[in-house]
């Protein structure tokens, strides 16, 4: 089969790939250069951060997509839609390892360690002058309880944190299931951004969540609060985070996921001591892409078989 690498993929899967199948490699490419690339692709591969609209996807033997995670804000779903063309995902591998650093952010927020760090670098020691926060006895508001919400909501009970959050219509089984496991739904997310000492997002980026967490969404949170975006960019508006941050309205913020990204994309928010950001790394462990690999290299070469390509 004829197939396209357009992003970063595990280096033995993309071995074994080549292994079987006449692969291009085109990592970091831009849409043009996608397009021509993938005029003779059976199947693209590809995650975050490449975009994939018309003129990619209208390559004329175009019959895969395989997304080498969870979420399609940079993929044309219409497009995809109209040509029939198959779409496969592989979201579960990446679920624990984003949760983990969810936390990552949570305790780096709560503890201040970036602050901690930089004055202890300066050559300041800084123990009388670091106000921190136990996570244990607080209470964790997550806002979509997906596979990511769900893993953070659990992590969240283990730490000792009353965890609530809200769904979008959940059935009486799945709300049963989240009381089981010591989860409160409420039924509006705003309660939950009043109630929350640390607020979690996990939602995908689809035109009824962009801009989900704006001025007036901010306002209803604590001044004590802390907010970690670990869903896309657009859901949470910046240049709110920023006000509210400078106004001292909100405790802090973690971002892994941010409007603007890639090489030279600068964060609004770098210059805020209260602030964690990371280069949307959710599911970049080592275990999470080997395992994300290997359900790619299976789903390129059932369909291979399949199709007799």
């Amino acid at each position: 089969m004829r197939l396209l690498i357009a992003s970063q993929i595990d280096g033995g899967a993309e071995a074994e790939l080549r292994s079987r199948h006449d692969v291009v490699s085109r990592i970091g490419a831009s849409e043009p250069d996608l397009a021509e690339a993938a005029r003779d692709r059976h199947a693209i591969v590809f995650r975050s951060g490449v975009s994939l609209g018309a003129p990619v996807l209208h390559a004329p033997d175009l019959r895969l997509l395989v997304r080498a995670g969870s979420g399609l804000d940079n993929l044309d779903m219409q497009t995809v839609s109209a040509r029939g063309i198959e779409l496969r995902r592989v979201p579960g591998p990446g679920a624990q390892a984003v949760a983990e650093l969810t936390f990552a952010h949570l305790l780096a927020l709560a503890r201040q360690l970036p602050r901690a760090d930089r004055l202890l670098r300066e050559g300041h020691w800084a123990k009388g002058e670091l106000d921190a926060y136990n996570l244990h006895g607080k209470t964790l508001g997550v806002i979509g309880l997906g596979s990511i919400g769900s893993r953070v909501a659990e992590l969240g009970r283990a730490w000792g944190m009353r965890v609530i959050g809200c769904v979008d219509r959940p059935s009486d089984p799945r709300r049963l299931e989240f009381a089981r496991r010591g989860i409160e739904l409420l039924a509006d997310c705003g309660d939950v951004l009043e109630q929350a000492d640390f607020v979690t997002i996990h939602v995908p980026l689809v035109p009824s969540t962009r801009g989900l967490i704006g001025s007036a969404e901010l306002a209803r949170m604590k001044p004590t609060a802390f907010l970690v975006n670990m869903a896309r960019g657009g859901v949470v508006d910046e240049g709110a985070l920023l006000t509210a941050l400078t106004e001292g309205r909100l405790a802090g913020a973690g971002l892994d996921t941010h409007v603007r990204e890639g090489e030279g994309a600068d964060s609004p928010l770098a210059s805020l001591p209260n602030v964690t950001l990371t280069p949307h790394i959710g599911a970049a462990t080592i275990a999470a892409q080997r395992e994300i690999g290997r359900q790619v290299v299976a789903i390129v070469d059932g369909f291979s078989r399949e199709h007799s390509l």
